[in-house]
């Protein structure tokens, strides 16, 4: 394995990037408290900025994008009741069952359209309320779209989805671990995509760079609740003003550059067009999730042309049977040439 020190590329998610040298000294300088006890100052500065952010009245400081996702819908829900998501969100694909298990909440599963999306008829149709069998508490969308390629779903439709779950009596969430990401690529502000949903979460530990920590947001009465669920799933963190000075730093000075990310994005999704034996539509890449497909024909399928790119150092992830790029930070114009130059060599010299 090539190390970072000999010029690794990791472009295997925007989570490996590394708190800045101004998040560093923030956290060095954090004035804290304990939060389980509500009196950690540079928490409760965070949830308030944070709230803002996205036009919502409060917000809770969670550990990750996972436990945010759990803490809004079991808040929302109650057990035997269910949430309709789509079948390539990260809460169904990637979260090990965790709303099932804790929360005793059933997944109405939909199939996404390659935007992100899942069709309005199919929505309309999959809301329950008979007696026979689970209730439909919640539609959860997720924008960006991880598994879709990082697609921002249009504020249009984010609307018509709003208006269908407010005839039917059912509460909107938004699992928005990039939602930076896509108000950027909207041309629109955070608070815009927010403003449907009852609820929303997001991450400070991709793009925005912090090192640990993500955030709900919503009303006061339901952040009230929602601090319980926290406090049950063992989410209460003591003196965590230390990581909420980087989240504030990041929220102050990691959003905008995050355009910088989407057009390394579309350079990396334009180059990788150009090599024989890889498919890809660069049309497609909205943000900074870029993924793409060998043909067989090259010799290759995607597990063993990852290990072949991470022996020489350019690290990728799998997203199911395709290959995954994410830019971010620590990514240069200079890094994707790079690395489009060893995907090349690779590819086309074949796997022999």
């Amino acid at each position: 394995m090539v190390r970072e020190a000999d010029g690794l590329i990791d472009l295997r998610s925007d989570t490996v990037t590394k708190p800045t040298p101004a998040m560093r000294r923030a956290m060095a300088e954090a004035e804290v408290g304990d939060d389980v006890l509500g009196d950690d100052p540079t928490v409760q500065r965070l949830q308030e900025v944070a709230a803002q952010r996205v036009g919502k009245q409060a917000a809770l400081f969670v550990p990750s994008g996972v436990m945010a996702n759990l803490v809004s819908l079991m808040t929302l829900t109650g057990r035997n009741e269910e949430v309709i998501l789509g079948d390539q969100s990260h809460i169904y694909t990637a979260e090990v069952g965790g709303l099932g298990i804790f929360g005793g909440v059933f997944l109405h599963v939909l199939p996404n359209q390659p935007d992100g999306t899942i069709p309005l008829e199919r929505l309309q149709g999959a809301i329950r309320s008979a007696v026979y069998t689970p209730k439909t508490r919640v539609i959860s969308l997720e924008s960006t779209h991880n598994r879709c390629g990082g697609a921002a779903l249009p504020l249009e439709y984010l609307q018509q989805v709003a208006a269908l779950a407010r005839a039917r009596g059912v509460a909107l969430h938004l699992d928005g671990a990039r939602i930076f990401n896509a108000a950027i690529a909207l041309g629109v502000s955070a608070a815009q995509i927010a403003e449907p949903f009852e609820v929303v979460n997001f991450c400070f530990s991709k793009g925005l760079g912090a090192p640990v920590g993500s955030i709900v947001c919503g009303s006061e009465t339901f952040i009230q609740e929602a601090r319980r669920t926290r406090r049950m799933l063992g989410g209460g963190m003591r003196q965590a003003g230390v990581l909420a000075a980087a989240a504030l730093v990041a929220l102050d000075e990691m959003v905008d550059r995050l355009a910088e990310d989407h057009a390394h994005a579309r350079l990396l999704a334009e180059g990788l067009a150009n090599i024989r034996g890889v498919q890809i539509d660069p049309a497609r890449v909205q943000t900074n999730i870029v993924i793409f497909e060998v043909d067989p024909r090259t010799g290759w399928d995607s597990a063993r042309l990852q290990h072949a790119l991470a022996e020489r150092g350019v690290l990728l992830s799998l997203s199911g049977a395709r290959l995954r790029a994410v830019t971010h930070y620590a990514i240069t114009h200079a890094a994707i040439d790079r690395a489009l130059e060893i995907i090349r060599q690779v590819v086309e010299g074949g796997c022999g």
